[in-house]
């Protein structure tokens, strides 16, 4: 466990990492890793679609509160995003986080303007991972990064989002053997 996390947001880890099937989490590598990488990348204005209980959220959140960033993330399922903001507020980071309950894409869309992305993580239905792409593609800073999970366990779903990733002169892409695969893509331009 990262040492700054005080016992409290430990034991709320460990006992969420019991349902990571039931709420289809994130494993703990893997969100050790996006932790590190928004730190070492000083991401500010995080994105996150598919909240589940918060698990992912958590360690997005205390990343953020190292660079002094915040997390906008989105969830369809009112219950479970209900679970993630006392998950969130429990664990002290609630003061940085705006939850949104609905169609992600949607909600992108309507998001204003100037609402720009140092970093975003998606884990959600497999098969819109291409419209979230062209969603967060205009509003992405260069140099900032969009993290997918399940690029392996879900190959077939997401295979166009990972053809038009990888073809596109503007990103720059990696698949990286964690559990579930996750593509790790860079705005180069």
């Amino acid at each position: 466990m990262i040492e700054i996390f005080d016992s409290k947001t430990q034991d709320i880890l460990k006992s969420l990492e019991k349902t990571q099937k039931e709420f289809w989490n994130i494993s703990r590598v893997t969100a050790e890793f996006l932790y590190n990488l928004i730190v070492t990348s000083k991401s500010k204005n995080v994105l996150e679609i598919g909240t589940s209980n918060g698990y992912s959220g958590i360690w997005l959140g205390k990343a953020l509160k190292k660079t002094g960033g915040n997390l906008t993330t989105i969830e369809f399922y009112d219950k479970r995003l209900d679970i993630a903001k006392e998950n969130f507020k429990q664990c002290g980071v609630s003061d940085i986080i705006d939850t949104k309950q609905g169609d992600a894409a949607t909600i992108i869309e309507y998001l204003p303007e100037d609402f720009k992305i140092d970093f975003a993580f998606v884990d959600a239905c497999k098969k819109e991972y291409i419209d979230f792409f062209r969603l967060i593609a205009p509003r992405m800073k260069v140099g900032g990064y969009l993290a997918c999970d399940n690029v392996i366990s879900h190959a077939a779903k997401v295979q166009d989002f990972l053809e038009a990733i990888n073809s596109n002169p503007d990103w720059e892409n990696v698949v990286l053997p964690l559990p579930a695969g996750l593509s790790l893509a860079k705005k180069i331009r």
